[in-house]
């Protein structure tokens, strides 16, 4: 039900278990749609090249152009949710990521391309923190948002896993424009689900609009992801490149100097001061940088070293997707049960022990060899969603939903959006690449990957300890009422308003 705009907290009642498992089940519908289409693009690159005659530069930016629009908005389009209804902000998500699915599927050119695919990234911006903001004001009981959360997670692993498999199968079969088009009926359909099933709901004290913030971060975000495609085209040491990277330093200081005064900033900084939460971010960052440069660089190898078609190529790619799959909810499992840090290590690990394997292949290397690493990273990454997903919400006040669910998808776009540029640039392989070359290919890209493995393992020591537990509760305790700050220093007991979620065991406070 959607409420008036003239009452100060505006919140739906909270739905019935079987209302909440359709809500449950119309966000995960939709987000898979918005996964799939995020890594499904990559099987058909090739044959975007071929149609287009694209350098390597421009298939970067048709992967990078979503996921930049997606990394610069989605904070913005959090606290959206937050002020204008979050049900509200979903649908006009739909609605623009469905009008950008149609227009991509008509692009004339690969300049076209581009800016439809950052109009569905804006789509996509739109839609994420929502869902998840839905999702967190919808199951109230800490131990169910935990395992909502743990299948929100499961599906958005399992589109981005099934992404390569599925768009190579579309594009053998009707060429890469259909894996657009194909978007605008599901798209139809999700949105008349949401309009039906999905309550209003919006934080009682909603952020205001921080523009000047909001332009910080998208300039910083273009700057650098533009130096590091170009860099290599132009030149690194050009006045341009170097201008780039000095543009986005400046902006990347001025956002914090900025965002520190403000009364009501885009970024809530004080939240960094929680060693989990600020740990997940940058975890989220490196292991979608692992992620997308994999998809990006492995699909160009299979491809054009390799020899395989695009379904074959997916098909490769579906033991890493079964990992993805199996380890996701088992992941959400320990999450609530243990706590994060074994999820975590075990990501690390399985990251960097793939990337590691991944820097000896060659055009000559076994299809073993290949699923091994592959299976791996499957694990690796399968691992990773829910304990950066559970950190960004649990613990933070029920106004702020949007806002934390917004900084982790934000977290992982950058990282996604990094991942390609950055590995796609340093990366050997090209899109002309001899099919009997036997040097190894991509090497400097997979050892890139494998280092970000190890962040991940070792940010998952660091962030869940006693101190890390510690900061995060100072932190929970500086946002409740003072009466309750002050019993709380006196008694050493950690009581939560109502209105705040109970950092119960399985959330980012709590270790293995």
């Amino acid at each position: 039900m959607q409420t008036s705009d003239a009452r100060p907290a505006v919140a739906a009642p909270v739905p019935g278990r079987r209302r909440k498992a359709i809500v449950l089940t119309v966000c995960c519908f939709s987000l898979f749609i918005v996964g799939l289409d995020n890594t499904v693009v990559n099987l058909a690159l090739p044959a975007i090249q071929r149609d287009f005659h694209a350098g390597v530069s421009e298939l970067q930016w048709i992967v990078d152009a979503y996921m930049l629009a997606v990394a610069s908005l989605v904070i913005l389009s959090g606290s959206t949710g937050d002020r204008f209804g979050r049900r509200r902000t979903f649908l006009a998500g739909l609605t623009t990521f469905g009008l950008g699915s149609l227009l991509c599927s008509i692009a004339p050119n690969a300049g076209l391309l581009i800016a439809f695919r950052a109009l569905q990234g804006a789509g996509g911006s739109l839609m994420t923190p929502s869902a998840l903001s839905i999702i967190s004001s919808v199951f109230t009981d800490p131990r169910e948002r935990v395992r909502a959360i743990g299948v929100w997670s499961s599906v958005t692993g399992l589109s981005m896993a099934i992404g390569p498999l599925a768009g190579g199968l579309l594009v053998d079969a009707a060429g890469w424009r259909s894996i657009f088009w194909l978007n605008v009926p599901l798209i139809i359909a999700a949105a008349v689900l949401s309009a039906l099933f999905i309550p209003e709901s919006k934080a009682a004290r909603p952020r205001r609009f921080d523009p000047a913030g909001q332009l910080l971060v998208i300039v910083a975000l273009t700057s650098l992801t533009f130096g590091i495609i170009e860099g290599r085209t132009i030149g690194w040491g050009s006045p341009v490149i170097v201008t780039c990277f000095a543009l986005a330093g400046v902006m990347i200081v001025a956002l914090t100097a900025y965002e520190h005064r403000h009364r009501e900033p885009l970024l809530q900084l004080r939240f960094f001061a929680s060693i989990p939460f600020s740990g997940a971010t940058v975890i989220a960052v490196c292991s979608f940088c692992a992620w997308s440069g994999f998809i990006f660089i492995n699909a160009l190898y299979l491809q054009n070293a390799r020899g395989f078609s695009p379904f074959h190529a997916g098909l490769l790619t579906l033991p890493m997707a079964t990992m993805v799959v199996v380890s996701s909810p088992v992941a959400g499992r320990i999450v609530a049960s243990r706590g994060p840090r074994l999820p975590l290590l075990i990501s690390g690990l399985g990251i960097a022990l793939a990337g590691l394997l991944l820097t000896r292949i060659t055009s000559h290397t076994s299809i073993g060899y290949l699923l091994a690493a592959y299976v791996l990273f499957g694990i690796g990454f399968g691992f990773v969603n829910a304990p950066i997903t559970n950190a960004a919400v649990a613990g933070m006040p029920q106004a702020q939903a949007g806002m934390a669910a917004a900084v982790a998808t934000a977290s992982r776009q950058v990282g996604a959006c990094l991942g390609v540029a950055v590995l796609g640039s340093v990366a050997t392989v090209d899109v002309h690449v001899a099919v009997d070359s036997a040097t190894p290919i991509g090497q400097a890209g997979w050892w890139i990957t494998a280092a970000c493995g190890c962040a991940v393992l070792m940010l998952g020591v660091l962030t869940t300890g006693r101190r890390a537990r510690a900061s995060a509760r100072r932190v929970l305790c500086a946002e409740q009422p003072t009466s309750l700050r002050e019993r709380v220093a006196t008694s050493g007991e950690v009581r939560v308003d109502p209105r705040v979620r109970e950092p119960e065991r399985g959330s980012h406070l709590d270790s293995a």
